[in-house]
């Protein structure tokens, strides 16, 4: 399973002074710790809930302020033994450009770096803090030591720019941690027709430390007839679930609970394997080995928190896990391929699969009903995020960007009508590779997020979707 909860570390810093006891005026130490306490208090009292947590720094000083080249191995080995995901360096003045350098260079964890905008003038032309001008100095160290970063414009702390930036870090914080310990389970084999999903388990695991692990269709077939037989009262409660969200006529109940089953099997693998998602076969040897296609299973799986990608799709499963990490689990995301331009809109392209998209995102007031044993209704409007993972030739891409839902034909399984800037160029873009026509979208807005993403990720390149 996925992991959405992140513990920060909160590093203010001021300027190192030979006066520090006796300064007035500039980078009176003074000025910084009251920048210092209004910041911690307002970051703890609007940002931490029950995923997000922070630590700081005032066991380190009097101040609560990291000014001391010699106190960075001390600020370092806590952080350590705190288990943070990330840090945040605050410059509550000038700050210390080489203890934020050398600390963001030993940790080698998410940077995000930011200082309060100076509002105090006195009239007698004093200024205590100028946070901004040290910001310079310290993403100048941050660069020269190669540390990839994250930022936030210069502004107060109440300002509508900090909390966006923040939360877009926390996104960024929540794919960097569970890509970097990704643990991918590929379900059978390949489906056979379909080559453009083909990928390098070998290319995966060097360049990304991606662990991938494979469960063969005759483990699952055994699987699979066990749990039909051994959990009936759980399969029967599960049916009657069914029939008040969907359409199910001409089904029997039999047919419909061997579809149910495959809940608890994909359950079951995550369990077993601890796997942060799955790829899995679908429709040419699951219905051979169980006569009952998987699709349904994995619409109610991802309102449950698991990710299974259908069609055998690891890149796919990849950059379903990174929206729904973006969205740091708060929304599923969906499995939506290029499949057919709109018969009137030059701009809109039907985003479709064959029922594999969450009950969650069905758009009020359709009726979902079973179509051929799959989910199939059309999905909410609003802005989402699209993506893909992708690696061809050895180079690795992530694709990514934004699109807001429009109004299309009717058609059958799960779908969208989704317009973007100019779809001319964005197919030409996809049919010139090294895309393939499986996308990722998740409800919201997080390309830039996706972008700051890659800053963190060696031998990832982002690509704007409609660059």
């Amino acid at each position: 399973m996925l992991n959405y909860k992140l513990k920060i570390g909160l590093i203010p810093e001021r300027r190192w002074l030979a006066d520090a006891a006796t300064r007035k005026g500039i980078f009176e130490p003074k000025r910084a710790q009251m920048n210092k306490d209004n910041i911690i208090q307002y970051i703890k009292n609007n940002f931490a809930d029950e995923n997000t947590e922070f630590t700081d720094l005032e066991w380190l000083n009097d101040e609560g302020l990291l000014h001391e080249n010699n106190d960075v191995e001390k600020v370092r080995d806590y952080l350590l033994k705190e288990k943070v995901d990330a840090i945040f360096i605050i410059n509550c003045n000038f700050g210390n450009e080489e203890a934020a350098g050398q600390l963001a260079k030993q940790l080698n964890l998410p940077v995000l770096l930011w200082g309060p905008q100076d509002m105090v003038f006195e009239d007698d032309g004093i200024r205590y803090t100028d946070c901004q001008c040290g910001l310079f100095a310290i993403s100048k160290q941050l660069n020269r030591l190669n540390v990839p970063f994250s930022y936030i414009e210069n502004c107060p702390v109440e300002d509508e720019r900090f909390a966006e930036g923040l939360k877009k870090f926390f996104s960024v914080v929540t794919m960097v941690k569970n890509f970097k310990a990704l643990r991918v389970v590929q379900v059978g084999t390949r489906l056979n027709p379909f080559k453009s999903v083909m990928y390098n388990e070998l290319e995966l695991t060097e360049k990304f430390g991606i662990n991938m692990q494979t469960v063969n269709m005759a483990v699952a077939a055994d699987k699979l007839e066990r749990i039909f037989k051994e959990r009936r009262n759980d399969l029967e409660l599960g049916l009657v679930d069914l029939k008040e969200k969907y359409d199910v006529s001409g089904l029997d109940d039999e047919l419909l609970m061997k579809m149910l089953a495959f809940v608890y099997f994909y359950i079951e693998i995550f369990e077993e394997t601890n796997a942060s998602v799955l790829s899995s076969e679908c429709w040419t040897s699951m219905p051979l080995a169980f006569n009952a296609n998987p699709c349904l299973a994995m619409s109610i799986l991802y309102d449950m928190g698991y990710i299974v990608t259908c069609e055998s799709d690891i890149h796919g499963a990849i950059s379903q896990a990174l929206l729904m990490c973006a969205s740091r689990g708060k929304n599923p995301p969906l499995f939506g391929e290029f499949t057919c331009k709109h018969p009137t809109n030059k701009n809109s392209e039907l985003l479709w699969h064959c029922g594999p998209f969450p009950y969650s995102m069905k758009k009020d007031g359709v009726k979902a009903k079973l179509f051929n044993t799959k989910p199939s209704f059309r999905v909410k409007d609003g802005e989402y995020t699209i993506a893909r993972f992708q690696g061809e030739k050895g180079n690795y891409t992530l694709l990514g960007g934004e699109f807001s839902t429009t109004d299309g034909p009717h058609t059958f399984g799960t779908y969208m009508w989704a317009e973007f800037k100019n779809l001319s160029k964005l197919e030409k873009k996809l049919i010139n590779g090294p895309y393939i026509h499986h996308m990722s979208e998740v409800y919201g807005n997080y390309a830039d997020a996706l972008e700051e993403f890659c800053k963190y990720i060696p031998e990832l390149t982002f690509d704007p979707l409609e660059d």
